[in-house]
């Protein structure tokens, strides 16, 4: 075949397609398949069941596309009238779910097929219609397809292929109960085709469960996996973790880029930075709406959008053409969702970069985490204000536009632009091409490794002012800092040392922020709540910024020039106090056993004191003699009140005394005052009579 022929013709390494796929392959670009699609299009595993593992972004979507071609054609060019779906589709998000129909649909589309999708989000009427019409593949996530069959609007009697993608995504989301209906729901003899990225034990325990006799196909090693990654440990100080992600978008230009967070709310406050530095970003999580979350893909597709930031709904299955630098705003929790946020980079034999996003004192789980995964990343700082702007020029200069030819519609416009002085027209062409970029932002410097902490001895060139509040104004210096940040317009960085004294505090400043500090300070020179701002002339005294407690006032005298205690002369005000011994008032006298007032205390064993009237426990309950008189007259004790006998008082006035149980009201007996009904009496309510119904049979009671 000659080199004509085959840009034609079908792909190379394709040939045993059926001809609308290979057209279509040929299409798209396709030379060569990637080792998955050549391992499942091996015509002896013609119609057995696969496992198959093998990396993101090594083309499986197209691999079971390719599996399940000879089961859906039998053997045709073209598929018949749309009925009852031949093969079923599942994957575990929306977003993949709709990326597969996609893929499936140019893959299939010279050979008629007609694909229904059933993902949640969507309108599900819209969804019945279409399968009521008829569909040869059926694409959906789990929980709608499940929705659809017992609804009985999806009927997969006929079905021919079921193929699971990302089968431990959809453990992991669990989808368990949901994949076990629909597979006992399909034909028996059914073809079952499972894609995942990892073979764990509970989905060799699914395969073995629903499948029959499943070939394992495994195309590529854990470590030799993402060989077209390159992943960069970026070290950070804590504080520069949003400028270091700008400054690394600035450095590396990348035509599409992603950012993955850990919550929703990072990614909130990320795009709106992003936003704000005018960056065409997007967001990506689940609290947006399925018509939100595509509209937002498709942006980044279509190119209208240049940057996303996700959480790890979109870490698997979403393919974005051209992605070419994944970064880490928050470190991933496992490997796994390491593996697969960088999957979405480096895809189909394209190069990319995972940037992990480290500050310093996360290092070593960094590492652990890296070491766990199977890969190796280059460790080093952030690039620098200096860096992005150099890598700015490169660009610049090497702009495809300066060494196109110059056509004739232009050149009666370069005509014009040539009669200006050259340094303008290079001024003018460097401030329309950076127009559109950010600024590159100014980091800390890191220390080095194994190096002390910064001294402020080595600060540098700076000037010290004195605020007109100290100790006792209870000033410290994790409150002055971010004052002194907001008014001065100067970074953390920029100050030194500061000193916090009994009434005032000096503070240290680098001289390069002398002139933007008090141009921004104005006049008068003072912080918020009315803290006045001098400039110190000089190093203020070390002493300055000493705690309250700790200051100084002066040399302490030798212990020999101290008075002595005897020495020192009465107060004045009263005269001296006479020895106790002396002392009228309260006279001295030893206490002793005999002289106590108080009874000594008894041993442990006779601690028992009867109370007046009781018995000693050792005696018996009941003893005749000693019980036929009160115990307490027969002590001497007096008796206690006697008890009230006799009739009882009658109720106080106002107050009726209640009836019996069962008694009738008295007919036409007046209410002798308040009444209370009896609990339990029917139509009884508690409470004083008003006049309303509450007493027996409803009525008030007298």
């Amino acid at each position: 075949m000659s080199a004509d022929s085959a840009s034609t013709g079908p792909a190379a390494g394709f040939s045993d397609l059926p001809a609308p796929l290979a057209a279509a392959l040929a299409a798209k670009g396709y030379a060569d398949p990637t080792p998955v699609q050549a391992a499942v299009s091996d015509p002896a595993l013609a119609g057995q069941d696969l496992l198959v593992s093998a990396q993101t972004g090594s083309g499986k979507t197209v691999a079971f596309g390719i599996a399940m071609a000879a089961d859906l054609l039998e053997g045709a060019d073209h598929f018949g009238p749309p009925d009852l779906p031949r093969a079923l589709v599942i994957a575990p998000t929306r977003e993949l779910a709709m990326q597969v129909r996609r893929e499936l649909e140019w893959l299939y589309a010279q050979a008629g097929a007609v694909i229904a999708s059933c993902v949640g989000g969507m309108d599900a009427r819209a969804e019945r219609r279409a399968l009521e019409r008829g569909a040869h593949l059926v694409v959906g996530t789990p929980g709608r397809l499940c929705d659809h069959l017992r609804r009985g609007a999806l009927d997969i009697s006929a079905l021919k292929v079921a193929v699971l993608d990302e089968a431990d995504e959809m453990l992991d989301l669990g989808f368990r109960e949901d994949l076990e209906f629909l597979l006992e729901a399909a034909p028996a003899d059914r073809r079952t085709l499972m894609f995942s990225a990892t073979v764990r034990p509970e989905i060799a325990e699914l395969a073995a469960t629903y499948q029959r006799d499943a070939r394992r196909i495994a195309t590529q090693s854990d470590r030799a996996a993402h060989g077209d990654i390159a992943y960069r440990g970026v070290l950070v100080d804590t504080a520069d973790r949003e400028n270091a992600i700008v400054n690394l978008l600035r450095f590396h230009d990348p035509s599409r880029a992603i950012v993955f967070c850990g919550t929703r709310a990072t990614v909130s406050h990320l795009t709106a930075r992003f936003v704000n530095r005018g960056f065409p970003v997007v967001a990506l999580s689940g609290e947006l709406s399925q018509q939100e979350r595509s509209q937002a893909l498709q942006a980044m597709r279509d190119g209208r959008a240049r940057l996303c930031i996700a959480t790890d709904v979109a870490a698997r299955g979403i393919d974005l053409p051209g992605l070419e630098l994944v970064v880490h705003a928050d470190m991933p929790t496992n490997k796994e969702t390491l593996l697969h946020r960088s999957g979405r980079t480096g895809r189909a034999g394209a190069k990319g970069i995972s940037a992990l996003i480290v500050p310093l004192s996360q290092r070593k789980k960094a590492e652990r985490l890296l070491h766990w995964a199977g890969v190796t990343a280059e460790w080093g700082p952030a690039p620098a204000a200096e860096a992005v702007l150099a890598a700015d020029a490169e660009r610049m200069l090497s702009d495809p536009a300066l060494s196109a030819p110059v056509t004739e519609d232009e050149a009666a416009l370069m005509a014009r632009l040539m009669e200006m002085p050259a340094r303008q027209l290079a001024a003018g062409y460097f401030r329309l091409w950076s127009a559109g970029r950010s600024a590159p932002e100014d980091l800390r410097p890191l220390p080095e490794a194994g190096a002390p902490r910064r001294d402020h001895a080595d600060f540098g060139p700076a000037f010290w002012i004195s605020l007109s509040v100290g100790h006792a104004g209870r000033a410290e210096a994790r409150w002055l800092l971010p004052m002194l940040c907001r008014a001065g317009g100067i970074t953390r960085a920029e100050i030194g040392a500061i000193r916090v004294g009994l009434n005032d505090t000096a503070v240290q400043i680098a001289a390069s922020a002398e002139e933007r500090f008090f141009e921004a300070l104005g006049k008068p020179m003072q912080l918020e709540q009315g803290i006045a701002v001098s400039r110190i002339a000089g190093t203020p005294d070390e002493t300055r910024g000493a705690p309250k407690s700790t200051i100084r006032k002066g040399p302490r005298p030798e212990r020999g020039d101290r008075p002595e205690r005897g020495d020192r002369p009465e107060r004045a005000d009263r005269a001296p106090r006479p020895p106790r011994s002396e002392r009228e008032d309260r006279p001295y006298r030893p206490r002793d056993e005999a002289d106590s007032p108080r009874p000594p205390r008894p041993a442990k064993a006779d601690s028992y004191r009867p109370k007046p009237g009781g018995r000693d426990p050792s005696e018996p309950s009941f003893d005749p003699a000693r019980d036929s008189a009160p115990p307490a007259e027969a002590e001497g004790i007096p008796a206690t009140r006697p008890r009230k006998t006799g009739p009882k008082p009658e109720p106080k006035s106002g107050w009726a005394k209640p009836k019996p149980k069962g008694a009738a009201a008295k007919p036409g007996g007046k209410p002798a005052g308040k009444s209370f009904g009896k609990p339990g009496a029917k139509g009884a309510k508690y409470g004083p009579a008003t006049g309303k119904p509450g007493g027996a049979k409803g009525k008030g009671r007298g």
